[in-house]
């Protein structure tokens, strides 16, 4: 049973406004009632099935009434400062009784040696889940490829891109293909109990993504290796100084291997091979272009290689 062959549900789907969730909305909204939820607004959106409600995470009223009558929810939040979001949405399950829960989660909580901040707070979440009494399904991606988004403004301006440790591997996985698995699996009781830990058909460095990019772009791209400092002062930028830490300690990991394992979950779950980096770079093209820069000779990248922008809170 498919997201386009089941019987029509109701599905409400938890940070509605991220990533991954306004991706599913196009995977589901043909077949089935979906509520969407946010802590913003989203007025912009009009479609007939989709319904979008304000909820706060602290507050279990709107929580439950915005789960009630939901035969399956889709579970993602970003904030491990703010525990009791993640225990608010599984009281309120609970007390609704969802059929079922479908939580975004991370590849790294498979890892024995991960034990980093946004690592060990994902694994509680998954536990809670567990224990809640209500049928589950965990979605466990590696680092999405539209990181590399955060390279556009230098690829824009300089023809640079930036990493730490820029030739260690991971086997980032399309959003998109996150997106469709996580609707595929929504309300079938054959995916109950199941963790899918999905990746990309290869295992890439940041140095491969940017010579993909320089093809696709058709403009040579310089890379640069950041040092341990340059990388922890850009996510302190965004990030509390614990949780850049666990970016780095992250980032550690994948140095040693731990993020290079390719799984065929996306293919068996969906039934096309997963979507490599090249096809996705491809159809975002846009999202790096702007003023052409001027000719200049290609360089090599320095010994150690190439790079990533700000790394996402997910540690995958």
């Amino acid at each position: 049973m498919t997201a386009t062959t089941a019987p029509p549900r109701h599905i409400v789907l938890t940070g509605a406004t991220g990533q991954i969730g306004s991706l599913m909305v196009g995977h589901l909204a043909p077949h089935h009632r979906l509520t969407l939820t946010s802590r913003t607004p989203r007025r912009a959106l009009r479609r007939p099935g989709v319904h979008h409600l304000t909820c706060d995470y602290d507050d279990m009223a709107s929580l439950v009434d915005a789960f009630r009558g939901a035969d399956a929810l889709f579970v993602v939040t970003n904030d491990p400062a703010r525990p009791e979001h993640d225990r608010n949405i599984v009281r309120a399950a609970m007390e609704v009784s969802v059929g079922h829960i479908v939580k975004l989660s991370a590849a790294a909580v498979r890892d024995d040696a991960a034990h980093d901040l946004i690592t060990e707070w994902q694994r509680t979440n998954e536990d809670r889940i567990k224990s809640s009494g209500i049928p589950w399904t965990m979605i466990q991606p590696r680092s999405f490829m539209s990181h590399a988004l955060a390279w556009a403004p230098g690829i824009r301006t300089s023809g640079t891109t930036q990493a730490l440790h820029p030739h260690s591997r991971n086997a980032c996985i399309a959003p998109e293909d996150v997106a469709e698995v996580s609707a595929r699996v929504l309300g079938d009781a054959r995916h109950h109990s199941r963790s899918y830990q999905l990746t990309g058909p290869q295992a890439l460095s940041a140095h491969e993504q940017s010579a993909v990019l320089a093809e696709v772009l058709g403009c040579p791209l310089t890379c640069r290796e950041l040092s341990r400092e340059e990388a922890r002062l850009t996510h302190t930028l965004r990030y509390s100084p614990v949780m850049a830490d666990a970016l780095l300690a992250s980032a550690e990991r994948q140095l040693v291997g731990a993020k290079a394992h390719i799984t065929d979950t996306v293919e068996r779950l969906t039934g096309r091979p997963a979507t490599t980096f090249a096809q996705w770079a491809a159809r975002h093209k846009d999202r790096f272009e702007g003023e052409p820069l001027p000719p200049r000779p290609a360089e090599p990248c320095p010994a150690n290689g190439s790079v990533a922008g700000t790394p996402p809170l997910r540690c995958g």
